[in-house]
């Protein structure tokens, strides 16, 4: 019992009663003037309903009134530019004003009902309900609770229908919510190639930071501390473009991504390399400069990557890496000896994101022994 009353002292319930009296204060103007067309203000609704913003209004009134306790309702955002989307709006209004009339005579007729009912129980007249008549009779009290009843039960179960209806036909269509997911989709990608860039830039800033001051204490060399001291600030100020570069990303939603350094700038990886001690073979060919955009830029950050293990992994060890453009790929290839007493990195964030690279792009990464005692880091991307 005290659950079918509980609607009673909840807010939305009356918040939705005034949702379906809103569009009958309109209407009735026109019904006290033209009571022989009631049907006209159905016909207008119909091109209102078919205007863009139509759905943004209702679906503005359907969050404050019928869900005023939901933090996040399901219903579109967006004006309705499809065809099907706006004709769902027509039909919205047609409904939401055709209850809200059945529900606004109710509230004022029933009451009356009940009024006549209680009345004509200890013999007084009424001119609202002249079919209530005849001398006084005990039964008229028992009947006096149904109109009030049914009152209840259409306010109360009016407005949980109307919020139901309000869900499927202001709701999102099928193809809003697939831009909805594709969008959502788009946003977690760019916070996952973000994380990459921070982990990319500073995880390689920080390591050749490391073993550069590991090497200057090691060899005791005031000429060589000075050198590191030099190697460091350059990674360092390069490491902080490189950050400036992803904070402008956060900050700036339509920053150009030609902003972020291409195989065009690997030169500097390298000069950041060998100043840490390591002896860097590189063989570049290929016009690196033609290459794609997006492809240009995974592949500068895949082969800063792979050198940062190096230097994480092996320290300041002879290095060999091949960048080139053949045969409709883009080959990125980062030999190393590994000492013995380190252990392989098969297993890292640093290789798992260069394979996720790789297979963003449609290319494949080999990462692990080459059979020679070398580690070998080789990723094969299409340029087409």
């Amino acid at each position: 019992m005290v659950r079918l009353l509980r609607p009673l002292v909840r807010g939305r319930t009356y918040t939705r009663l005034l949702h379906m009296w809103v569009p009958v204060a309109a209407v009735s103007v026109w019904w006290w003037v033209e009571p022989g067309l009631p049907w006209v203000p159905l016909v207008v609704l119909v091109p209102v309903g078919l205007l863009p913003g139509a759905r943004v209004a209702e679906v503005m009134q359907a969050r404050l009134l019928l869900t005023p306790d939901e933090a996040d309702p399901d219903f579109a955002t967006r004006p309705a530019t499809a065809w099907p989307d706006r004709w769902r709006t027509v039909l919205w209004l047609e409904f939401r004003t055709l209850l809200g009339g059945v529900v606004a005579w109710a509230t004022v007729w029933l009451p009356i009902v009940a009024y006549a009912l209680a009345a004509r129980t200890v013999g007084h007249e009424t001119e609202d309900l002249p079919q209530v008549s005849g001398p006084p009779d005990w039964v008229f009290g028992l009947l006096v609770p149904l109109p009030l009843v049914a009152l209840y039960a259409l306010v109360a179960g009016g407005g949980a229908v109307l919020t139901a209806v309000a869900r499927r036909l202001l709701g999102p269509s099928v193809a809003e919510r697939l831009a909805a997911v594709e969008e959502r989709t788009e946003q977690l990608l760019e916070r996952t190639r973000i994380a990459r860039e921070l982990h990319d830039s500073i995880g390689h800033a920080l390591t050749v930071a490391v073993v550069q001051a590991g090497a200057a204490r090691a060899a005791n060399s005031p000429e060589f501390t000075e050198r590191a001291l030099a190697a460091i600030e350059d990674t360092g100020r390069a490491a902080l473009e490189d950050l400036e570069r992803v904070l402008g990303v956060l900050r700036e939603s339509e920053r150009p991504a030609s902003a972020r350094p291409t195989l065009a700038d690997a030169d500097r990886l390298l000069e950041s390399a060998r100043a840490s001690g390591a002896t860097v073979d590189a063989e570049v060919s290929g016009p690196l400069e033609t290459l794609p955009g997006p492809l240009s830029r995974e592949g500068y950050r895949i082969l800063q990557e792979a050198l940062t293990n190096v230097l994480r992994h092996a320290g300041a060890v002879p290095a060999r890496v091949r960048v080139s453009t053949a045969d409709g790929l883009l080959t990125l290839e980062v030999r190393n000896p590994l000492p013995d007493d380190r252990p392989a990195a098969g297993r890292g964030s640093g290789l798992r994101g260069i394979r996720e690279r790789a297979a963003l792009l449609g290319g494949r990464a080999h990462t692990g022994p080459d059979g020679d005692g070398d580690w070998q880091v080789r990723v094969e991307l299409p340029l087409g």
